[in-house]
């Protein structure tokens, strides 16, 4: 009779979601409302999980993003199945830079799938090149099963965006607060991600390759972040006296203060990297593969007289580097301690002389940089206007040590990386930097500079975005007014899209550029509508005291900075008059 009397909790489908997400550890969604998740945000509400309401879809995601990229612990961005539409953008950005971002759809009922329900799209289908996993859970008693399938294929191997569609009549549908939990039993807390360790036999014949090698290079991807290794990159390269590079535009690896560090692999943007790999019997890449960056492999960026050598945390990375000579799949901080181990043991000893000629080619290559841009800047033609690199130069310069720079997509991302390089090595220690990657994605700043300043309330974080790159995604900025985190925005403005620009004229018979200027847009004006405070800049002495005032003044703040066009180096690299308009 007891048993007869006993009673069941049920809930609807969409809280059981949120339920299977807070018990996985999620503690940030980013969304923005919407008819077909309702059900789900009662749930994070009522589990008392942080939920961001966003201005739009595509900024959620890309909140949702930075948040996961700088806490390396995955969010959720929730959207509508039309609202899915506009969050593509910023899966594709996470998928790029393999951040384990969750994306879940409340999507078109399943009764009437493939009928034209109300707001149907195949968002499954779209989402499934751009994720490690896409699916639509068909079944609200297996809910926590397709949660933790999801999560952990985020979060291991190489980490990547998951997507999962959660149908509008499962979404409200009610079971049992149970569901499932009876039939597979499983730990439905977060676990560890699991660790690629070296096979012994494959390792030890990349680390005779090491101790063999006169002069090795040790090229640093975002797979070194996601597995936590930066660490014991330093440590490596430090003690080994192995020079290290960063891939461009992906999570910085290391501080500028680190005496191995070299800057960027990237021969266009920074020279010394060129000369190293040229003159190099042994390249390691870790955690990085070789695409359009690094020219899949292929001379001059890599001469064929050098062993070329991969590591990877998963098979499907292995695959991006058919290309050299040999690969090994292992978790890259494993790889790195192991690497450790040998130089403790005397096995690994490489010439400290070939160390130091990089670090010698280094300083030169500050030096040189910064008094030609200085020379280029004097010249009649500048007339006066600011060079895109004095502005990122100089914005640095304004910062202190701990603060956040996070910059935009575009010409100005070229530009700034470059600055970065110059400014660490002078000295500045910055907290972290945060941009976009493979693809420079326009518009992205403005949501990475509230998710750095969400994780990091204290510290100053300043924004380096183009005009042409506000403009696509300065609605965002909103999300800084609502939740009260104050952002510095220097706009880099020359009056259009530079480096679409800079390509046509190279480009086009005529030398001129078509369809890429915008009007005179006062963006400062537009931070003071809206309750922030904003300055105009058009001197360059002007820059550093604007900046000091924008991040003392504790509210949104933009400084908008008139910037004359300057063709950056990777675009003068990889463009010529009417032969080849963009990078392969």
């Amino acid at each position: 009779m007891a048993d007869e009397m006993k009673t069941t909790t049920r809930i609807r489908g969409g809280a059981l979601l949120a339920r299977a997400l807070q018990e996985k550890g999620v503690e940030h969604v980013f969304t923005l409302a919407g008819g077909f998740c309702n059900p789900a945000l009662e749930g994070f509400m009522e589990a008392q999980m942080k939920v961001i309401n966003c201005p739009h879809e595509q900024i959620a995601g890309h909140l949702a993003d930075g948040h996961t990229r700088i806490t390396r612990k995955p969010a959720v961005c929730l959207v509508g199945p039309e609202g899915f539409a506009n969050a593509v953008p910023a899966m594709m950005e996470a998928w790029g830079e393999r951040s384990p971002v969750i994306f879940v759809t409340g999507s078109s009922t399943l009764k009437r799938q493939g009928a034209g329900g109300f707001k149907e799209i195949d968002d499954v289908a779209i989402a499934e090149p751009l994720t490690k996993y896409s699916v639509s859970i068909t079944d609200g008693e297996r809910i926590n099963e397709f949660v933790d399938r999801a999560y952990k294929i985020a979060v291991n191997g190489y980490p990547g965006a998951v997507h999962l569609s959660l149908p509008v009549d499962i979404m409200f549908s009610s079971f049992d607060e149970n569901a499932g939990r009876q039939e597979r039993p499983f730990d439905l807390t977060a676990q560890a991600p699991a660790r690629a360790w070296p096979e012994p036999v494959r390792l030890q014949a990349v680390l005779d390759r090491i101790a063999a090698a006169k002069r090795p290079v040790l090229i640093g991807g975002h797979g070194v972040w996601w597995s936590g290794g930066e660490a014991l990159l330093e440590e490596a390269g430090r003690s080994l006296g192995i020079p290290i590079f960063n891939i461009p535009y992906h999570q910085k690896l290391l501080g500028e203060e680190c005496e191995a560090y070299m800057g960027l692999a990237d021969a266009h943007q920074y020279h010394p990297s060129a000369d190293a790999f040229n003159d190099s019997d042994l390249i390691l890449m870790i955690g990085a593969r070789l695409d359009n960056q690094m020219n899949f492999g292929n001379a001059p960026l890599f001469p064929a007289t050098t062993t070329l050598c991969c590591i990877n945390g998963s098979h499907e990375e292995i695959d991006f580097n058919r290309a050299a000579d040999v690969t090994l799949l292992s978790d890259p901080g494993a790889f790195l301690q192991a690497l450790i181990d040998a130089g403790k043991s005397g096995s690994i000893a490489p010439d400290r002389s070939w160390y130091d000629l990089n670090r010698q080619r280094r300083d030169a290559w500050v030096a040189k940089m910064i008094a030609d841009v200085e020379a280029e800047a004097a010249t009649p033609e500048f007339g006066g206007r600011i060079h895109p690199m004095q502005l990122a130069l100089d914005v640095q310069q304004a910062m202190s040590d701990g603060d956040w720079l996070v910059i935009d997509g575009g010409n100005t991302h070229f530009w700034s990386e470059i600055a970065v390089n110059l400014a660490g090595h002078n000295g500045r220690k910055l907290g972290g930097i945060l941009h976009p990657g493979t693809f420079s994605m326009l518009g992205v700043g403005v949501s990475f500079a509230v998710s750095a300043k969400n994780v990091h309330p204290d510290k100053n974080v300043v924004l380096i975005s183009g005009d042409g790159a506000f403009l696509s995604g300065g609605l965002s900025i909103e999300a800084a007014f609502q939740e009260k985190r104050p952002i510095t925005v220097i706009i880099d403005n020359n009056g259009g899209l530079d480096c679409i620009s800079q390509q046509q004229e190279r480009l086009f018979e005529s030398g001129t550029h078509f369809a890429t200027d915008f009007r005179d847009i006062p963006f400062h004006s537009m931070f003071e509508g809206l309750g922030g405070h904003g300055e105009l800049v058009t001197r360059r002495e002007d820059i550093i005291p604007a900046v000091q005032r924008a991040m003392a003044s504790g509210k949104t703040a933009c400084v908008n900075v008139k910037v004359k066009g300057v063709i950056s180096p990777i675009v003068l690299a990889t463009t010529s008059k009417r032969d080849k308009a963009s990078i392969e």
